[in-house]
């Protein structure tokens, strides 16, 4: 929290950048900058009385391998809540009660049974007809995997956007093709070393994880009927190469945040609190891709 705190601090003192002729206004800025910093002080809780004739869409936000829904898009969370959008988020794949806090642990199989559960659950306490998933991570992979694996949930899903998905695997910046090296033996050393720290993800993600492979198993990974964006950065330290995480299929919107931001240096941890991307979530929630906005340095990657 501490870490997020110090980010969401470093965003208010940078210099500001325009991505566009026409930025935003002082007394706009000045706004933004205190929206921001009250988030620091944000704690989350699922106001199912929450109705939104703007956003009929509940947004569900996904966390990311080794956080929680109080503990990586909960500063983005509050600031979709400002602007009008009713957010919900579950904690996942969380091992009770050694770990009863940081989620996304359990293996991608049993996590997406628990995030299925939860989009029927605000479908049903909300009456909403659809949602939209918003996921970080592996809560981007998530947002994917869930409605191709589950078809009766697929229908309930309006939009998808993902946030440095592992979509297609990754190297880890080349440790676990270090790790592999000696082939099967140090491939099941490094198993047995996730599993007794309660990472049962963690294998998944790679390039030929049971996770991976099931997402990407030469069907389409897009659903019918739902829209995906697909939102890297080129500094993301952890899900490599970035490139891993776009979904090239027809109708997919695949975003590079500095296509938008050139300045912008934020690496995978960062991407969760950096303004930029939530500029860009929002831009597709309202199915605005492609709108300008004003542009702040976000916290530095590699």
């Amino acid at each position: 929290m501490v870490q997020l705190k110090s980010l969401v601090a470093g965003l208010l003192s940078i210099a500001s950048v325009s991505a566009t002729p026409f930025p935003d206004t002082q007394q706009q800025q000045e706004q933004e900058q205190a929206e921001i910093a009250a988030l620091a002080s944000f704690g989350r809780s699922d106001d199912w009385s929450c109705k939104s004739a703007k956003y009929p869409n509940p947004v569900i936000l996904l966390h990311g391998l080794f956080a929680s829904e109080k503990l990586d898009l909960n500063f983005v969370e509050v600031w979709l809540r400002k602007k009008g959008f009713c957010t919900f988020a579950p904690l996942y794949g969380s091992y009770t009660p050694k770990l009863p806090i940081l989620g996304g642990l359990k293996p991608v199989a049993e996590s997406s049974q628990e995030i299925a559960a939860f989009i029927k659950q605000v479908i049903q306490r909300t009456g909403a007809a659809k949602v939209d998933l918003v996921g970080h991570s592996e809560g981007g992979f998530q947002s994917l995997y869930v409605p191709k694996v589950y078809p009766d949930v697929a229908p309930l899903i309006d939009q998808v956007i993902a946030i440095a998905p592992p979509t297609h695997g990754t190297d880890l910046s080349g440790l676990y093709n270090l790790a592999y090296l000696l082939g099967q033996f140090s491939q099941n050393a490094i198993q047995k070393l996730l599993d007794d720290v309660g990472c049962g993800a963690c294998n998944d993600f790679t390039g030929g994880g049971a996770g991976v492979s099931r997402l990407n198993d030469g069907k389409p990974i897009v659903q019918p009927g739902i829209t995906v964006t697909i939102i890297a950065s080129r500094y993301d330290e952890i899900v490599t190469p970035p490139t891993t995480s776009f979904v090239n299929e027809p109708g997919v919107h695949n975003i590079w945040v500095q296509d938008y931001c050139p300045w912008d240096p934020v690496g995978h941890v960062g991407v969760s609190v950096d303004l930029n991307i939530w500029r860009l979530v929002l831009n597709s929630l309202e199915r605005q891709i492609g709108r300008k906005f004003f542009c702040l340095l976000g916290p530095p990657g590699r």
